[in-house]
């Protein structure tokens, strides 16, 4: 027998960033063009947005794996794809209790370090692997609609998130 769904590891594939700021919704736009894809069911996507307090919640529902679609600025050229392992001690370096609660202003560190503080409060555990999948923006000021270097780039992000899924995807144990 394959063991229950709830018992096997999930992930969560969460797409963030304002599309009201051009390049800086690339997550969104990303995982738009994923929820179109065939992918295994420990595997859930959402369109977070900039609604970082809801992420940092959601996650307490059980994840082990977090990957996190954004725009990141690295220095590349526009539409440059990354493939971002954080190290554990700098994506929660701000203090907790340096958090600001401005859902409209939360960066994915700051969802983290939130994150850390509602599990220690809940005993929820936080996801035990996070992963960005980042774009090289051109623009973030303000105007609707990516760029098309970073227009460009979604397809090989669904690409690098959909292999990335189906890697992590957990073996039917018990098989009888």
């Amino acid at each position: 027998m394959n063991a229950p769904a709830q018992d096997r590891p999930r992930t969560l594939v969460a797409g963030v960033g304002n599309i009201f700021l051009g390049d800086d919704g690339f997550g969104v736009e990303t995982v738009r063009a994923l929820a179109g894809q065939p992918l295994p069911d420990h595997v859930e996507v959402a369109d977070i947005g900039i609604r970082g307090v809801h992420l940092a919640y959601r996650l307490l529902d059980g994840y082990d794996t977090l990957v996190l679609v954004d725009a990141t600025a690295r220095g590349d050229e526009p539409g440059t794809l990354y493939l971002v392992e954080p190290d554990p001690g700098s994506a929660t370096g701000a203090p907790t209790d340096a958090v600001a609660l401005d859902g409209h202003r939360m960066s994915p560190d700051a969802v983290l370090a939130l994150l850390d503080t509602l599990c220690a409060g809940t005993g929820a555990a936080a996801p035990r692997h996070v992963l960005v999948v980042g774009c090289e923006p051109a623009c973030v000021e303000e105007g609707i609609g990516l760029s098309p270097q970073v227009a460009s780039a979604v397809p090989g992000a669904v690409r690098m998130i959909t292999d990335l899924v189906h890697q992590s995807a957990p073996a039917p144990t018990g098989l009888t």
